[in-house]
């Protein structure tokens, strides 16, 4: 992997981590343009995944700070409600990880019709979502719940995370600014918790042909256009604009399938 590879693939995931596109998916299709193998590049998707990551902590760092505080008062507030309604939202993802991990890796093949058309049904979840009634309504333990099946789904190379996530929550019928803020912060400890098993189980043997440049040209790219892509998702969804995405969705799906036909 050269240096022009890594700035293109950073910018992809910084990009498409937030944004309701599915990174993974996008990630493929690059992988796949670029001819870059999976097995190359373990290291550099750990980087640029811990890259979002911090972007996010940096978004919502105010947020967090405050949710620790009440924790360590050891109080049933509504910020320890809150935080275990973001720890119940991670349960389905955790099952998944620990028990379907090699089914999942096994999607991750350069499947290009499989991601199209897996992109088309991200593109159906972001267009529905024009008819969800917003209700004066919290989210709930419930709603946590399904919010982390949606996510647990999303493992799927071209199901968008955030999309599947915002979306379910639109759906049913939590506030827009609630639900963008509750889908970005759910993600964190389960990106966290794969990055660290992911470098535990690096063959360093295999790695050591990639440089250290394209690491932190890599990096850099992904959280610079993660921080961006973050800010903007989050005023995106406030205005309601997801059916733009949905189109974007569409077009790129509909590409991917011909190209590979």
């Amino acid at each position: 992997m050269d240096w022009l590879e890594a700035l293109i693939l950073g910018i992809i995931q910084g990009l498409t981590e937030f944004l309701p596109v599915s990174s993974s998916g996008h990630l493929e299709l690059g992988k796949h343009i670029l001819g870059v193998e999976y097995t190359e590049n373990l290291t550099f998707t750990v980087i640029v995944h811990g890259a979002t990551v911090l972007s996010t902590i940096i978004v919502f760092w105010k947020t967090i700070v405050e949710l620790f505080k009440e924790l360590f008062k050891f109080q049933w507030n509504e910020s320890t409600k809150y935080i275990a309604k973001i720890a119940l939202s991670m349960l389905p993802v955790l099952i998944v990880g620990l028990f379907f991990k090699d089914e999942v890796e096994s999607l991750f093949t350069g499947n290009i019709l499989f991601v199209g058309i897996m992109l088309l049904i991200t593109a159906a979840l972001l267009a529905f979502t024009y008819y969800a009634k917003e209700r004066e309504k919290d989210i709930s333990f419930k709603d946590s719940f399904i919010i982390g099946i949606a996510q647990a789904l999303a493992v799927i190379p071209g199901i968008s995370r955030s999309g599947a996530t915002i979306a379910t929550g639109l759906y049913l019928g939590n506030k827009k600014e609630f639900i963008a803020r509750f889908s970005f912060l759910m993600v964190l400890v389960p990106i966290i918790g794969a990055n660290i098993k992911d470098l535990l189980d690096l063959d360093m043997s295999v790695q050591s042909s990639i440089s250290i440049t394209p690491l932190i040209i890599g990096f850099v790219a992904a959280f610079v256009t993660g921080l961006l892509a973050c800010t903007w998702m989050i005023k995106i969804v406030k205005r309601g604009k997801l059916i733009y995405f949905a189109a974007y969705c569409l077009i790129v799906g509909s590409i991917a399938i011909i190209y590979s036909i």
